[in-house]
């Protein structure tokens, strides 16, 4: 049985969807689709690492001398 609702539904594009996806580098996700779960979870750690690296540096930088 059809959903009612769904048969109403307005085909044309959204104009803010279509806004915000011309800020989306879709090269990016692809190449994240193509990795393992493993693959991608060892990036997101070596982001955070670097992540935390740099919060360390700033932190470094804004001590008083």
């Amino acid at each position: 049985m059809r959903d009612a609702g769904l048969a109403q539904l307005d085909p044309s594009p959204d104009p803010i969807i279509e806004r915000y996806k011309l800020d989306v580098d879709r090269t990016l996700i692809r190449e994240n689709l193509r990795k393992s779960h493993e693959e991608r979870l060892l990036t997101l750690q070596r982001m955070q690492a670097f992540a935390a690296e740099l919060h360390a540096a700033g932190k470094t930088i804004r001590q008083p001398r």
